[in-house]
């Protein structure tokens, strides 16, 4: 650790993971009641597990991204971070702000949450990744603009790179597209039009120039490759990434009441979006040839390829498979979605949070990487939720093969019902439950290693300053 202040990251880093646990065992929940449908009723009934799940996902990324903004922007800007104390205090208040909606959704009538907030007078809550209260909406808002003020601060007064200018750029399009969720039109295409606004443009627009100056962060300190050439590859797939993610969002907008030219532009920029995606393969694989030297820390190298890899499956090829109109017609709202959804985080942003957290958390606490012991379990870990995920996408792949085969190729009149279709599905369902296990399993693992991080031998004074 170069800079005392980047140990602002550290609870950033654990809350994360806290999260993505509880993330994983409400996934587990979900999984079991597509099979038994009162499981846990009524205590936890399923659209209440389900808002937990998705809402966990987005905090828990959103804790990991901050961390990693903590850890890298002094390290690249070459100066202390402007205000430590503000980056600890809004840490406190977003764990806060969070654990009490959570408390809200599990403990209370999602009604009675919207009337004892006060939803009537501001009316944003009841839509899909965005129930949060007005009240956790605007605590959402004020974390994210004391974080990017904090952040741009500190890159005005340092070193000026293009990792800091592409990750300050994805933040504050995060600040700026999270003000859509409190726009709420009476009109449902308007509504369902400027929702995407907030949903597509982080996933598929800003996060994506986040994953980017994450991953060519974690390039140039375990490649030793000229920052230059980094920098070209890192352009490049910016752009392309901006390019096919903001007109891309145009197949959302298919068959909900938009007008009938989104159906090209969507089919042909959604078309175009699998190509940053390969580019980040290509330049992840171009940096390991070119490098250096060996770093020792190989779980972060692991988790940084298997990133790019997996968001290629998940965010490309998955994406591609029911994107163009005529195709998304048949597929539209089928566990194809579903499939494309989980490969497509995990890859894309829940493997880019779990290698800045590989390569950081060990910096933090005076080494230069974990142990060997703890690398090879952490990068099983790896590769143990990379295949679990893999069977999970191909599993709702088959269901929603299912779904069209039963519920759409054959017109109004020979589709069989929804209930008759889910019953056919069901062993299905079965496979991608022992699936999520496995991924749990691969979770275990990878938090485990943290535990038998360090060396048997204590690291010299040298290697601990270096770090």
């Amino acid at each position: 650790m170069k800079y005392a202040s980047q140990a602002v990251a550290k609870p950033y880093f654990a809350v994360a993971m806290l999260l993505f646990v509880g993330q994983i065992v409400f996934g587990l929940i979900l999984g079991t009641q597509y099979i038994i449908g009162d499981f846990l009723f009524p205590e936890i009934p399923f659209n209440v597990a389900r808002m937990v799940h998705t809402n966990l996902l987005i905090v828990w990324l959103l804790f990991a991204f901050m961390g990693a903004t903590y850890y890298l922007v002094p390290e690249e800007a070459q100066t202390e971070l402007w205000s430590p104390k503000l980056g600890y205090w809004l840490c406190g208040i977003f764990a806060v702000a969070g654990v009490l909606t959570i408390l809200g959704y599990l403990l209370v009538p999602y009604s009675t949450l919207a009337e004892i907030t006060g939803n009537k007078y501001f009316p944003t809550m009841g839509r899909e990744f965005l129930e949060q209260p007005t009240i956790t909406k605007i605590g959402i808002a004020l974390v994210v603009v004391g974080f990017i003020f904090n952040i741009l601060m500190t890159i005005l007064r340092g070193r000026k790179t293009v990792v800091n200018m592409v990750l300050i750029t994805g933040l504050i399009g995060l600040g700026v597209f999270w003000m859509f969720a409190f726009y709420n039109p009476m009109s449902l295409v308007m509504d369902k039009y400027f929702w995407w606004w907030v949903v597509h443009l982080w996933v598929e627009g800003v996060w994506e120039l986040i994953l980017g100056a994450i991953l060519a962060f974690i390039l140039i300190k375990t490649t030793g490759v000229d920052r230059e050439v980094v920098e070209k590859w890192l352009y490049l797939i910016i752009a392309m990434a901006l390019i096919s993610g903001i007109l891309g969002t145009g197949h959302h907008y298919f068959f909900m009441g938009a007008p009938d030219y989104w159906l090209w532009i969507g089919s042909i920029f959604s078309a175009i979006e699998p190509l940053p995606f390969f580019l980040m393969v290509l330049f992840a694989f171009s940096m390991l040839r070119q490098r250096r030297r060996e770093h020792p820390n190989k779980a972060a190298v692991t988790w940084a390829l298997g990133c790019t890899i997996m968001a290629f499956l998940g965010a490309g090829v998955w994406g591609f498979l029911h994107t163009l109109a005529p195709v998304n017609y048949y597929t539209h709202g089928t566990q194809l979605t579903a499939a494309h959804g989980h490969l497509a985080f995990f890859g894309a942003y829940a493997m880019i949070a779990m290698a800045i957290i590989s390569y950081a958390w060990p910096k933090l606490h005076g080494r230069e990487c974990n142990s060997p012991q703890a690398q090879r379990v952490e990068i099983w870990s790896c590769w143990i939720m990379s295949i679990s995920m893999l069977a999970i996408t191909l599993l709702l792949t088959w269901a929603g093969w299912i779904q069209i085969e039963l519920q759409r190729l054959p017109g109004d009149a020979g589709a069989m019902g929804y209930m008759q279709t889910q019953d056919a599905i069901m062993h299905v369902y079965w496979m991608r439950l022992i699936a999520g296990f496995g991924f749990a399993i691969g979770l275990g693992m990878y938090l485990y290693s943290f535990l038998v991080a360090r060396s048997t031998r204590e690291e010299s004074p040298v290697l601990i300053q270096a770090a």
